[in-house]
């Protein structure tokens, strides 16, 4: 990669810093957070026709003749919410990657600010609620949101609560298991190799695919696919560090730095990249487009991905398979932490998803909670996530088994089901064990034994976050700043010369601690000694 490059890397970094910084100051702007404030907000049900805006993530992936603001299940919302209850339904996209930035500038303008907004990071959400940005539903879900109330229960609803008030509606997560790795067995077999069980089984394997070029790439031989992606950094990081107690780590992603053993993950990191055994473009790949056609063109050894992520009908596995008939991909949990008796420790989700919240500016409020109490209600999270009964998919003994005989033009409904059915991270049927089999079978038939496979080593030594019973104040403060300043640490570590890593890696921790990272940890600190 060029100085060049790498200096566009940084920029682009450091800008969205800074503008989400500038968007956040604007925030300070809103007004209280009670509901009651809100001029209008049943309208719709007083027979005047209302616009009901909710945000959506855009991942670039509509199939035609479909978009993101109009496909088959914002029709279907629209028919079954918005038109029986006087309500046009408007969805405002927001692109999955810049979910923070993106929100912020929208929070900082009320009057294009969406009437339901979502984040996953609980510091944003916290900092919303402190700005008096947020308005307080609890009221709202106790009169207008029956089945939401049923659907959380107050575990879940906890999670979106400040001083007592609930400034936002957890989404529901159906299952913890967040990340798995692949590897080539075609590869392997023509090397005469085993599959690695440990780290350093892992290195000689990637120094074996790059030296013996098993597949005949030449130059397009990437032993580990890298993208600058959460996957594929904290798959890495995490079988490095220690964690804070127990099966326990910090929350949150730019709080990395901070666990021992990261600056190891780190030096690791900088052998691979020295080596040539990882994506030598990984920087500037933040949305994995390239290494998914690296892929797919099956260029790639090992990789480490969201648990199914590579399984989905027509997706990278299925391409690949297209594209190099003879290729076979096996799941594998081969990083060991020397931090954590060597286990293969890997991160996994809370049991809440996003934060879903209602602007203070919104004069929508009722309509958006009736909305997502219609969401929770029949089987509307079932059709927004699956489709239509007999047609998409079948019950199988509770579970919804997806049709692949289906019409292409049938399974495109719910393309963007994941993103559309917001109240639910995955298929919530029931417990863990029922979601898990519903996740399944939701797969091509031909990968649903990989997928089993897949959540197997995803739950496999796992940690997961530690829920204080306050903010923390200096994530609210830092924690955009901070993210941004994680991705330039990685950056960096990981391209500077073997004999300049050390120099470049305290450079880069400093400037981290520096605008942030001491306030940080000292408060994170205090917290796990209140919590004790």
């Amino acid at each position: 990669m060029t100085g060049k490059a790498r200096r566009g890397v940084i920029k682009k970094a450091m800008g969205a810093a800074i503008a989400t910084v500038m968007g956040v100051g604007l925030l300070s702007g809103c007004g209280g957070g009670d509901a009651s404030t809100n001029e209008g907000a049943a309208a719709g049900a007083n027979g005047e026709r209302v616009t009901l805006k909710v945000e959506v993530f855009d991942r670039g992936n509509s199939p035609s003749p479909y978009t993101i603001t109009n496909n088959w299940l914002t029709q279907y919302v629209q028919k079954e919410f918005g038109d029986p209850n006087n309500i046009d339904v408007e969805f405002v996209p927001v692109q999955r990657s810049e979910e923070t930035t993106k929100l912020n500038v929208l929070m900082a303008s009320a009057s294009d600010v969406p009437d339901i907004v979502f984040v996953y990071d609980s510091s944003v959400f916290y900092r919303y609620a402190q700005q008096g940005g947020l308005t307080d539903v609890g009221e709202l879900i106790k009169e207008h949101g029956p089945n939401l109330q049923k659907y959380l229960g107050d575990e879940t609803l906890k999670f979106g609560q400040l001083e007592g008030k609930q400034f936002a509606i957890p989404g529901k997560r159906a299952i913890t298991a967040r990340y798995n790795s692949y590897i080539r067995q075609d590869w392997l077999d023509k090397l005469g190799m085993k599959a690695p069980t440990t780290t350093d089984e892992l290195y000689e394997t990637l120094k074996a695919f790059k030296e013996k070029d098993p597949a005949g790439l030449g130059s397009k031989n990437i032993p580990m696919g890298m993208a600058l992606a959460p996957a594929q950094y904290e798959t890495l990081i995490y079988s490095f560090i220690k964690p804070v107690q127990g099966d326990l780590t910090y929350s949150q992603r730019y709080e990395l730095p901070l666990h021992e053993g990261f600056k190891d993950s780190m030096q690791f990191l900088n052998k691979l990249y020295n080596e040539g055994l990882i994506s030598p473009d990984f920087s500037l790949d933040e949305e994995k487009e390239q290494l998914v056609k690296d892929f797919q063109n099956g260029n790639v050894g090992y990789m480490s991905e969201d648990v199914g992520q590579i399984l989905y009908a027509d997706g990278m596995l299925d391409n690949l398979t297209k594209n190099m008939p003879d290729s076979k991909v096996v799941a594998l949990d081969a990083y060991t932490n020397a931090n954590a008796d060597g286990k293969h420790i890997k991160s996994r989700y809370g049991p809440n998803g996003m934060y879903i919240m209602i602007p203070q500016s919104s004069k929508r409020s009722v309509e958006a909670v009736k909305y997502l109490d219609w969401m929770t209600s029949e089987n509307n999270l079932l059709t927004m996530s699956t489709g239509v009964e007999g047609e998409n998919y079948d019950l199988v003994d509770g579970i919804p088994v997806v049709k692949e005989d289906a019409p292409q033009e049938t399974k495109d409904r719910v393309y963007n089901g994941g993103d559309m059915a917001i109240m639910a991270n995955g298929k919530v049927i029931g417990d863990q064990e029922m979601n898990e089999k519903a996740w399944i079978a939701g797969f091509p038939k031909n990968n649903q034994e990989l997928m089993r496979q897949s959540i197997d080593i995803a739950n496999t030594d796992t940690v997961g976050p530690i829920v204080f019973d306050r903010p923390i104040e200096a994530e609210s403060k830092y924690g955009t700043a901070l993210n941004d300043k994680l991705k330039i640490v990685i950056v960096q570590s990981a391209m500077a010369k073997p004999d300049q890593f050390e120099a470049v890696y305290e450079r880069e921790m400093k400037d981290y601690m520096n605008i942030g990272g001491t306030a940080l940890k000292e408060e994170l600190e205090q917290a796990m000694q209140e919590k004790k």
